[in-house]
C-alpha cells in the first residue's frame, strides 16, 4: 500500500523539508552541516564586487515558491507522469498515434534534461555556482552561512564502523577454517543429558540425525551413518572426523554386509 502511493509520501517529506527550512530563511539538514544557505544572486550582480563573498540576502518570496514548484511540484508530476504512461503502455506501436506521440515527447524532454544537467555540472565544476539547473533559473546560490565555523566532529560512530569492518572480515576469514566436527567435540563434555540421548545418537545418523537409509560404518569407530551423508563427508574433507567419537575416517562398510572395505575418499 505505501509504494503505491510512494510519489505521494515522497512529495509530502519534501514539502516539510522545504517548509521547515528554505520558506524561514533557515538552511536544509545537509547544508546545515556544511555551514551553507542559498543567496539571491541577481542582488549581488547589482552591488558589484563585495569583501567575503558571504555578503547578500537571502532568497526572496517568489524565488522560494517557485523553488517549492519546482523541486516538490515538478518532481512529483514527472514521476506520476512516467508511471502512468508506463501503465497504460504508451510506447507500444499498437497504441494510438496521439499516445505514441506523447511518449516520444516525454522521452526527448528527458533526454534534453539530462543533457541541460550534464551540462549544467561541467560549468559548476568550473565556476563552482549553481550546482543544479533549478537553482540556475532562479538565481539561488549556496554560500556560507558565516567565515568561521567550529566543528565539533565525533570518530565514535567512524570507529565503531572501522571495529565490525573489521570484526567481519576476520568471520569470513575464520569461519571456513572452522570444523563443525570438531566444535562438536570440543563442546561435547559441556552437553547436558548425555547418558539419556547415548541410546538415540546410536541408532540415528551422527550428521542428519535421521535413520541411517543405507547404512554404513565408518571405520574403525564402527558408528553408523547414512550411506551419502558420510561418502559426501569424506569427498569434501579427506580428514573427515566422526562427530561421535573424533576418530579420523578411514573406510566405511556396509552395515550387516560380507563387502569389504572402500575407501570413502575414492
Amino acid at each position: 500500500m505505501l509504494f503505491q502511493y510512494e510519489p505521494e509520501l515522497d512529495a509530502f517529506l519534501e514539502f516539510l523539508i522545504w517548509r521547515f527550512s528554505i520558506w524561514v530563511d533557515k538552511p536544509t539538514p545537509g547544508n546545515a552541516l556544511m555551514d551553507l544557505r542559498y543567496r539571491d544572486e541577481r542582488a549581488m550582480e547589482s552591488r558589484g564586487k563585495v569583501r567575503t563573498g558571504l555578503e547578500g540576502p537571502g532568497l526572496t518570496i517568489a524565488q522560494k515558491i517557485w523553488y517549492c514548484i519546482a523541486t516538490v511540484g515538478g518532481q512529483y508530476t514527472w514521476a506520476r507522469l512516467q508511471s502512468f504512461s508506463a501503465f497504460r503502455r504508451w510506447g507500444d506501436s499498437e497504441q494510438r498515434p496521439l499516445a505514441r506521440r506523447a511518449w516520444i515527447l516525454i522521452q526527448r524532454v528527458e533526454g534534453l534534461y539530462k543533457a541541460a544537467s550534464f551540462g549544467n555540472l561541467l560549468i559548476f565544476l568550473y565556476t563552482g555556482r549553481f550546482r543544479n539547473l533549478i537553482e540556475r533559473v532562479l538565481q539561488a546560490r549556496l554560500v556560507y552561512g558565516s567565515p568561521n565555523m567550529n566543528r565539533a566532529v565525533s570518530f565514535e560512530y567512524m570507529n565503531r564502523q572501522l571495529v565490525w569492518n573489521e570484526f567481519s572480515e576476520m568471520l569470513l576469514l575464520l569461519l571456513p577454517l572452522l570444523n563443525s566436527s570438531s566444535v562438536k567435540k570440543f563442546l561435547g563434555p559441556f552437553s547436558k543429558d548425555k547418558s539419556s540421548s547415548s541410546k538415540v545418537d546410536d541408532d540415528t545418523c551422527p550428521i542428519c540425525q535421521a535413520i541411517p537409509t543405507i547404512p554404513f560404518l565408518s571405520l574403525p569407530c564402527q558408528h553408523r551413518y547414512c550411506y551419502y551423508c558420510l561418502r559426501t563427508r569424506c569427498a569434501a574433507a579427506p580428514s573427515f572426523r566422526c562427530p561421535r567419537c573424533g576418530e579420523p575416517v578411514v573406510a566405511m562398510q556396509r552395515h550387516g554386509g560380507l563387502a569389504g572395505n572402500t575407501n570413502p575418499n575414492q
